[in-house]
């Protein structure tokens, strides 16, 4: 069937966060490690991988269930050393670890040119999954007009009642907003579980995209969704001709 509109996610697809995150979350547990530390007089020299350890299994859970509220994370990693955290100064953590993401987050080289020539074709829309801060009330993507200007539609899943990707509501619910069928919609996002399965869920037709800019351990998927791959955004405007009528 004709292709009518591209929907996408969008970090880590049409922006690259990468070295924001990787950078944030190494501030973050290096002062939520020194905060224990402080609390845990016994604290041996192996006390730091036994928190690496914790903090990171705690994260996983987190993300398995769609929640990725950075205070909650931390808040329960103090409540596995039996220790207290602090609220304001988790607030702040929060905040400061969003400002550096943000900072450090910039388009794709090629996003606006795709979009720019996507748009003339095709709607285009965007399901992205909210980032669980409490420290502010909009999504970092209202910081990039340039990219916002091209979408009729915008759903931040996990919030307002709507339920986070990889659950369909998110993804009917782009549909019905912009008049259209699955089958007339390609998904393009670069997480395997919440994007690929997640679209290919309701009958989309799923585009992995593993940037070729991205570092990035990919997994390898055994699955019978039919999904294509590309490492480039560029690579969506032939695929996008092919479908399209």
């Amino acid at each position: 069937m004709m292709i009518k509109a591209i929907i996408f996610d969008f970090g880590q697809t049409l922006v690259d966060s990468a070295d924001g995150f990787r950078s944030a979350e190494k501030i973050a547990k290096e002062k939520v490690f020194s905060n224990l530390f402080s609390q845990l007089p016994n604290a041996g020299d192996d006390q730091l991988q036994i928190f690496l350890t914790a903090y990171r299994q705690i994260r996983k859970n987190f993300h398995a269930k769609s929640n990725f509220s950075r205070f909650e994370i931390w808040q329960a990693v103090y409540e596995r050393f039996n220790c207290t955290a602090d609220y304001k100064k988790l607030t702040q953590m929060e905040t400061d670890y969003w400002k550096l993401v943000q900072s450090m987050t910039k388009p794709f080289p090629e996003t606006i040119g795709v979009l720019e020539k996507l748009a003339k074709q095709f709607k285009l829309g965007i399901i992205t999954n909210t980032q669980g801060q409490k420290t502010s009330g909009i999504h970092r993507i209202t910081l990039f007009p340039g990219i916002e200007k091209f979408f009729e539609t915008i759903i931040v899943a996990g919030e307002s009642g709507m339920p986070a990707k990889p659950n369909p509501k998110p993804f009917n619910h782009s549909l019905e907003k912009m008049n259209i069928k699955a089958s007339q919609a390609m998904y393009v996002g670069d997480d395997f579980q919440k994007d690929v399965l997640g679209a290919g869920s309701v009958g989309m037709n799923p585009v992995w995209l593993k940037h070729s800019l991205v570092k990035r351990s990919w997994p390898d998927p055994d699955t019978n969704t039919q999904f294509r791959v590309i490492t480039n955004l560029n690579q969506l405007l032939k695929i996008s001709v092919n479908r399209h009528d």
